[in-house]
């Protein structure tokens, strides 16, 4: 399901590319908060954002999220830069989580447990997320759906930094969550996505890595819940270097959706019974 993104997600250069760097304000609008955006849902939400040594990423990724958050939590995964102090300085109001073990699983899932929004929210906080698509995901979240997940893949989306191997990889993971869970999603390893806090036990969350994003997707399928997807434009990381280890990651993420998929526990646990 789609949406058209707002002409304003991104300023852009006279040669039309996307302005990217700390200057490009001086001369050409940013993008900006709709004026609506504080009355933009009826519930509570809450932003989990995990972070590792991210300090020169948070200053723009805070700036930008919308009046219509009311709660933004950082999990900090052991920083060693002024991540933690840098957020704080952001914005005064963040509540700030040590993960309690590595990965982005483990920071997710401790960020969920921590947030009280009826809404939750899921982005990363190396600027490659606009926060300011946001009440997108909140106004499918309104109109009755339970999880909703940004896709690059649909008119309106795009990436501006997916490499090849990342699209290859994407795509074969697709054709498997949606051959194995009778699903036509049209993207799948991205993270930028929003759900009713209340389903989170259905959600029942156990990775600690990059392949809590297809545990979260294969959960909510096998669950039936009611899932859209939005239009998200991935932008480049601003500055750092990704942690994400496309083959590696890949194969993490490709082993969930397979012990996952619907029929896979109940085939187990009669399996180890008979034993």
């Amino acid at each position: 399901m789609s949406t058209a993104l707002p002409p304003h997600v991104l300023a852009y250069a006279p040669d039309g590319h996307p302005l990217r760097r700390a200057g490009d304000q001086v001369t050409l609008r940013r993008p900006m908060r709709r004026a609506g955006d504080g009355a933009a849902s009826r519930h509570s939400v809450s932003l989990v954002v995990p972070a590792r040594n991210e300090a020169r990423n948070i200053p723009w990724v805070f700036e930008q999220i919308p009046r219509c958050v009311d709660e933004v939590i950082l999990v900090d995964g052991s920083s060693v830069d002024a991540t933690v102090p840098m957020a704080r300085h952001c914005l005064p109001t963040v509540r700030s989580v040590e993960q309690s073990g590595p990965g982005k699983g483990n920071a997710l899932r401790t960020g969920f447990a921590a947030a009280t929004g009826e809404y939750v929210v899921m982005m990363d906080a190396d600027g490659s997320m606009w926060p300011g698509e946001i009440p997108h995901f909140l106004h499918f979240l309104d109109h009755g759906f339970d999880f909703v997940k940004g896709s690059r893949c649909i008119a309106g989306g795009g990436s501006l930094d997916l490499t090849r191997i990342r699209s290859l990889g994407n795509r074969a993971l697709l054709a498997v969550v949606n051959r194995l869970y009778d699903a036509g999603l049209t993207d799948l390893c991205y993270g930028y996505c929003a759900f009713r806090r209340s389903f989170l036990d259905a959600l029942d969350l156990r990775s600690t890595g990059f392949e809590i994003e297809a545990e979260m997707i294969a959960h909510a399928l096998c669950s039936g819940l009611r899932i859209a997807e939005v239009p998200s434009l991935e932008l480049p990381r601003r500055s750092g270097r990704s942690h994400l280890h496309a083959v590696s990651d890949g194969r993490r993420v490709l082993r969930t959706l397979i012990s996952e998929r619907p029929g896979a526990r109940s085939s187990a646990a009669a399996s180890t019974g008979e034993r």
